[in-house]
């Protein structure tokens, strides 16, 4: 788990910046998520890229290092909102490698009502929390006051197994 720096922790009346990693199939939703955050105590803006922002770029190189990367950059925490088709995105799990590199704090949180989806595999290797659809649990995770692995119930995550290599 990282320790954020004091200017990344909450402050009333402060806005946070997050960027919210996800599938463009679950764009509609992302506004609940927000509106969890916010009925809990933290103002955030969204970087992300969504249908209100659209992005019609076609050059996968030109996405990342000229829309994706500059935004996870303004960021202090990298959401990635999990639902059942999350888990095999190449830009969810590009954005929460590239969030890594850049050392931000990265959370998981589960879709509301979602039972048992698989989380990217990027997300297994380096979250700092994955949490379910609880607000204060969300806000805890973003200010890396929990370094939790939960299920979407919020029962605790069996822990992750590393992928081991043979040196034959």
């Amino acid at each position: 788990m990282r320790i954020l720096p004091q200017g990344c922790r909450i402050i009333a009346g402060k806005t946070t910046n997050i960027f919210i990693s996800h599938i463009h199939e679950d764009d509609s939703r992302l506004g609940g998520l927000k509106r969890l955050i916010k009925s809990n105590g933290m103002t955030v803006r969204d970087y992300s890229v969504n249908s209100n922002n659209p992005n019609n770029a076609r050059s996968e190189s030109y996405i990342k290092s000229e829309i994706l990367a500059p935004r996870i950059n303004r960021c202090s925490a990298l959401l990635v909102y999990v639902s059942p088709e999350t888990r095999d995105s190449k830009y969810v799990n590009w954005e929460i490698e590239y969030a890594e590199k850049k050392g931000k704090q990265i959370v998981g949180v589960y879709e509301e009502g979602q039972k048992g989806c698989e989380l990217p595999e990027s997300l297994k290797k380096y979250a700092d929390a994955v949490v379910g659809w609880t607000g204060n649990r969300i806000i805890d995770a973003i200010n890396g006051k929990t370094g939790d692995m939960e299920n979407q119930d919020g029962s605790p995550h069996p822990p992750f197994v590393p992928e081991r290599f043979s040196c034959k």
